[in-house]
């Protein structure tokens, strides 16, 4: 059995998705340090950051455009009545076309929704992709997940941020910590914070976006019947600032 058919059949691995333009990747370090550090939360195994490059360098080898490149870790051998055995996971990179930049805006609506294990980017997407198609059923572009108690924490796929007067505020909540997210906050020079935001305050904000590696930044036009400004001066900074960090070469 490959991996890929084991993956199929167990859902159990995890991975990280970047986009690669001639050859280099923004944040690679900190992708390449999720996959290590996740390998070793997932299947207590070490894994090779040189081999990783590797086998991205040869999946972008003939590539004349942006793609976006997935690194997936997975044990073709993991049994589902011994995932405590010792593992052997295999890198899997696949690639497609990259997102086109920038995104237009999204309306999205909440929902009580916390992923298993929020800290690893794992292979279980069965429940935000399954939230994010009930909101596409009722006419929203996506979901935004809250806790039990009315805090906002992510996306599906993607993190949130918030733009309150002249502060960027990212809600402090059980959720992946993304590259983009964490390229952002290294690279804005204004002020910003990190504190629990509940749906009941977005009225209050002046704008809101959403951040992963495939898209960027990506403004919200709306959350339930709250609105934003979609074309706010920081959005438009911080498009600027995460386009002056330096792409490291794969």
């Amino acid at each position: 059995m490959t991996a890929v058919d084991n993956l199929a059949l167990t859902n159990y691995g995890h991975f990280t998705t970047m986009r690669v333009q001639d050859g280099a990747v923004r944040g690679l370090g900190l992708h390449l340090d999720r996959l290590v550090t996740d390998c070793a939360t997932v299947f207590g195994a070490e894994l090779s950051r040189g081999y990783v490059r590797e086998r991205i360098r040869a999946a972008i080898a003939e590539a004349d455009a942006p793609l976006t490149v997935r690194v997936t870790v997975a044990d073709p051998g993991l049994r589902l009545d011994r995932p405590a055995a010792p593992a052997d996971p295999h890198v899997l990179v696949t690639t497609r076309a990259a997102t086109p930049q920038p995104q237009p805006p999204i309306r999205v609506r909440s929902t009580t929704h916390v992923r298993d294990v929020p800290a690893v980017k794992h292979t279980g997407l069965f429940g935000p992709l399954f939230e994010r198609r009930r909101a596409q059923l009722d006419g929203y572009d996506d979901a935004l997940f809250t806790d039990g108690g009315g805090r906002v924490g992510e996306g599906p796929t993607w993190n949130v941020g918030f733009v309150e007067g002249d502060t960027l505020v990212w809600p402090l909540a059980d959720v992946l910590a993304g590259v983009t997210m964490r390229l952002l906050a290294a690279a804005h020079d204004g002020p910003q914070r990190t504190e629990p935001v509940e749906l009941s305050r977005l009225s209050g904000m002046a704008a809101a976006f959403a951040t992963n590696a495939a898209g960027a930044i990506r403004p919200i036009a709306a959350v339930d019947g709250v609105t934003f400004a979609t074309d706010h001066p920081i959005i438009g900074l911080l498009r600027r600032r995460y386009a002056e960090v330096v792409p490291e070469a794969v």
